[in-house]
């Protein structure tokens, strides 16, 4: 399947159910990277907008690329009134903002999906000199009991789990992009229901399609941790936000 449309069927529960980012980062991208009232900055797969919501109170112009219109609509929908943020339908490859645009480019749980190579060429071109890249995921924890269980009915039960998920980046991967680059992590959690765990479930591209077998299999280990897990009717889910950020 085309990378660009592997949510367009759970446009929905993304809206609904996937995590936000911590204040934290975001100071961070103030202090560190550039953002801040007169800066200038693109969010390279924005999806539905989670984060180009939170950057844009912070920043002056805001471009949000989205290939997927679906995902694209509820983003702009979502941020209706803003009148400073531009919206392309361009891939990271094929951006279409102009050259020398940019004092930061933000990418959301998007990066692994794209031709590193020429995503790296096409951010040269937008960059101001000094300008910097921030590639930023929530990366799942599985430091409790519920969450190990979670985890291991995708890796059982998701027929493509392994192939796309963001951890097959590494080092390398993260050297061939950047000159240089950090890794800085922020703590960031989710409270879920039973109801909103199984739309944090169907929010992620690699679960088993909804009355499949796979499905049946995996959301009945959940419902069955659920029960033995929860806590008041609870079940966190706790990340690690995961901000590499450089030149390139």
């Amino acid at each position: 399947m085309d990378s660009t449309q592997r949510f367009s069927v759970r446009v929905e529960a993304y809206v609904k159910y996937r995590p936000g980012y911590p204040t934290a980062m975001l100071d961070f991208l103030v202090r560190e990277l550039g953002m801040g009232p007169h800066a200038v900055v693109a969010d390279i797969g924005a999806g539905t907008g989670i984060l180009t919501a939170l950057l844009a109170p912070r920043v002056s112009k805001l471009w949000a690329v989205e290939p997927n219109a679906e995902m694209r609509g509820a983003a702009v929908r979502l941020l209706a009134g803003a009148d400073h943020i531009h919206w392309l339908s361009g891939s990271a490859e094929q951006t279409g903002v102009p050259t020398g645009a940019l004092d930061l480019v933000t990418v959301a749980q998007a990066f692994h999906w794209f031709d590193r190579t020429a995503f790296k060429a096409e951010c040269r071109r937008l960059l101001k000199p000094g300008g910097r890249v921030a590639l930023i995921w929530n990366d799942r924890l599985t430091d409790t009991e519920f969450l190990q269980a979670y985890e291991a009915g995708l890796r059982a039960y998701s027929g493509d789990y392994e192939e796309v998920n963001h951890r097959n980046l590494g080092e390398a991967d993260f050297d061939a992009f950047f000159e240089e680059y950090r890794l800085d992590r922020f703590d960031n959690c989710q409270l879920f229901d039973l109801d909103g765990v199984l739309g944090r479930l169907n929010s992620s591209s690699y679960a088993p399609v909804i009355g499949t077998p796979a499905y049946e299999r995996l959301t009945a280990l959940i419902r069955r941790e659920f029960e033995r897990c929860a806590v008041n009717g609870q079940i966190a889910f706790n990340y690690q936000t995961l901000v590499y950020s450089g030149r390139v």
